[in-house]
């Protein structure tokens, strides 16, 4: 009999891939409700644009390729489409979600021989060449729905992403004004732009964009996406290296940056619960394919985005960060397992 060997990233469970992704999506969906309810229903637009637009360009790069269709069955270009659609503005032009989708799948997937070839995250990459493509459009996130000046439905929000106006004629622009009539920014960007301004963090947490413990509405998102990402662990979809290696490095930097300078930084609470922290620690991060392989490779992998995420954060030209983070991660995964593979049995 021969003995075959296959290439890595290796799963010791009994799942199929189609059950994991499945699963992944699943567990999502804890995050997503949060980001409905706070943010409208455009982010389950987006998702649904994205992921359509990931299935159908998977489908015809493989009909290009030869290949059978039924690899689309695996799920994987699904989920790539989920996480694309979760990160983008919930009332984003609807091309925003098609041009990422298939950048994500077809160059930054497809262009590697598909899926377990990529050596960066797809949706990550298709998230940070929108981001710096579009940036006016990728940065135009509304505020939560109970501090919107005007209402914003379901009609609404189909309108403003496939016309630019909403049913009363209003545009996203106009549709991210806070009940007093001011432009409101994302917590994060709220937090950058007032510091660099002279306000101290304790004036910027009277604004009504910050919550009890981050960013309105943006804490719920993220203490979802760790609910889903901690049961993820449960069903042991993921191990918990990377996700406590990204996070502990956050919080710890955070933590000593606020202790000698408490007025001009953000608290570690806030920086763990705003933004992308949590989907990127268990949703983002720990992608099999291009993560670390090695325990101790994982638990390095996750602090080096953890610390990149606050040095962005704080001193980099964009407010969250999460996404450059796990690129140059990636980039430094063959180093980190060079230098952390374990010991061969019965070496000295």
């Amino acid at each position: 009999m021969a003995f075959l060997f296959a290439s890595s990233p290796h799963t010791h469970n009994r799942r199929r891939t189609n059950e994991i992704m499945r699963d992944v999506i699943l567990c999502c969906s804890l995050g997503i409700l949060a980001q409905t309810l706070f943010f409208g229903v455009g982010t389950l637009i987006q998702i649904a644009i994205a992921s359509a637009t990931a299935v159908i360009a998977e489908a015809a790069v493989l009909k290009m390729r030869q290949r059978p269709l039924a690899v689309l069955r695996d799920n994987s270009a699904l989920l790539t489409g989920v996480l694309i659609g979760i990160c983008l503005p919930p009332l984003a032009p609807w091309w925003i979600a098609v041009i990422g989708a298939i950048f994500a799948i077809v160059i930054a997937k497809q262009i590697y021989g598909g899926i377990g070839q990529n050596l960066f995250n797809p949706a990550m990459v298709a998230y940070v060449v929108l981001l710096i493509s579009f940036p006016v459009q990728m940065t135009t996130w509304q505020p939560p729905l109970s501090v919107m000046a005007e209402p914003s439905s379901v009609a609404d929000a189909l309108s403003v992403i496939f016309t630019g106006f909403n049913v009363d004629g209003y545009s996203a622009i106009q549709m991210q004004m806070g009940i007093d009539g001011t432009t409101m920014a994302t917590p994060l960007d709220t937090l950058k732009t007032g510091f660099s301004t002279g306000f101290t963090r304790s004036e910027l947490q009277q604004l009504p964009i910050f919550g009890a413990i981050a960013g309105l509405g943006w804490q719920w998102v993220n203490l979802g996406y760790l609910l889903g990402g901690l049961l993820m662990i449960r069903l042991r979809l993921i191990q918990w290296y990377i996700p406590a290696g990204m996070l502990g490095a956050l919080g710890l930097v955070s933590l000593l940056v606020f202790i000698f300078n408490a007025d001009s930084a953000g608290s570690p609470i806030f920086h763990l619960f705003s933004g992308a922290t949590m989907l990127g620690a268990f949703f983002i991060a720990t992608d099999p394919v291009s993560a670390s392989t090695t325990v101790k490779g994982r638990l390095i992998y996750g602090a080096l985005i953890g610390v990149l995420v606050y040095f962005i954060r704080a001193w980099g030209g964009f407010p969250d960060g999460v996404a450059f983070s796990v690129l140059l991660a990636n980039m430094c995964v063959p180093l980190i397992d060079y230098y952390t593979r374990p010991r061969t049995y019965g070496h000295e």
